[in-house]
């Protein structure tokens, strides 16, 4: 598992030695709960138990009797590849006093079961805030600023709240459902670890449990500040458009409005005006090969266009794309593309 703060890669198999095997199921329980392993070993938050405690103790025993059944594998993991502080174990009761609340989900009586249901498994069993929401200095969630996106991994996890602007304001709960099913709706694309979210996991969830989690993000206010538009020099502009006009449009369409489920709108697309152009520069750099579900066979791609653009074509495009049919967003420099584009 890639981490900002080193390589975290667990064996989670029964196997007796270099897995679990010798766990029992009040280890594992603790370990969920607390962060702290077999044998009394604190867990790097990498691992999100501070989501994890929150799931109940029948979804706990489950997932226990789950891992079990899997094929025990004997594989010595490297060792934890750390820089100081933060290979320095104890450090981690210092981490939990000041950002780690331990408890089980307690449902709000005063909202529908769906909404608890939805908020369980955003805020628990699925940790959506591992990604989508932003991280302090130390690594931990900025709770003010819960899943209104965040970097990770050379991705920008998107806003996920009601925002109108960057997040989910203009999907319906049937778009959501759609989309964490199928990875395409009407909207957008499933694309990079999103897009293995939904080929591994949500895809395999029960719709009832999709809209629950539906429910709850549509009850996120999130930012709702008012659309400005980003003043773009026009020449810019204009070199954008040419850009956009010979390698985007004969799949995105000349008025940005794609074809969906294949090629996804552009205009109108929140994704397309996240605070951050880290998932856009990356989508053009490398590509993108969308999720093939049980529902969807046909996975949507995208080709790799780092052979043909620079990294100041790739801005222009992404500024003209930014700002364009009804979008506003920061300009993009060439800087912010060489820094995803690999040396």
């Amino acid at each position: 598992m890639g981490a900002d703060v080193g390589h975290v890669p667990p064996n989670i198999t029964p196997d007796k030695q270099t897995g679990i095997g010798q766990w029992s199921e009040s280890d594992f329980k603790r370990m969920m709960r607390t962060g702290i392993g077999h044998g009394g070993k604190r867990l790097y938050p990498a691992m999100p138990y501070p989501s994890y405690t929150k799931m109940n103790d029948g979804d706990l025993s489950d997932l226990w009797k789950y891992l079990q059944t899997v094929e025990p594998v004997d594989n010595e993991v490297t060792a934890n590849q750390l820089p100081f502080p933060f290979n320095i174990r104890l450090s981690l009761v210092g981490w939990n006093l000041l950002n780690f609340s331990e408890g089980e989900f307690k449902p709000d009586p005063d909202k529908s079961l769906d909404w608890n249901r939805g908020k369980y498994l955003v805020d628990g069993a699925a940790h959506c805030s591992t990604c989508h929401t932003p991280k302090n200095l130390m690594g931990a969630d900025k709770v003010a600023q819960s899943l209104q996106g965040a970097s990770l991994q050379g991705w920008f996890a998107p806003d996920i709240t009601n925002s109108k602007r960057t997040g989910l304001g203009s999907w319906s709960e049937d778009d959501i459902v759609t989309y964490l099913e199928t990875g395409v709706n009407a909207k957008t694309v499933a694309s990079g670890p999103m897009a293995e979210a939904v080929q591994n996991s949500t895809s395999k969830m029960e719709k009832s449990d999709l809209r629950a989690i539906a429910e709850y993000l549509k009850s996120l206010p999130g930012e709702q500040e008012a659309s400005t538009q980003t003043p773009v020099a026009e020449n810019v502009m204009e070199l954008g458009r040419a850009v956009y006009r010979d390698n985007c449009s004969a799949c995105h369409g000349s008025d940005g409005k794609g074809s969906l489920p294949l090629f996804p709108a552009l205009a109108g697309n929140q994704i397309v005006v996240q605070k951050s152009s880290e998932t856009l520069s990356r989508l053009i750099l490398f590509g993108s090969q969308g999720v093939a579900t049980s529902q969807r066979p046909t996975a949507p791609s995208m080709p790799s266009l780092a052979w043909r653009l620079s990294d100041q074509q790739i801005a222009d495009v992404l500024t003209y794309v930014r700002n364009s049919w009804g979008n506003s967003a920061s300009v993009v420099s060439s800087d912010e593309v060489s820094q995803v584009r690999p040396r």
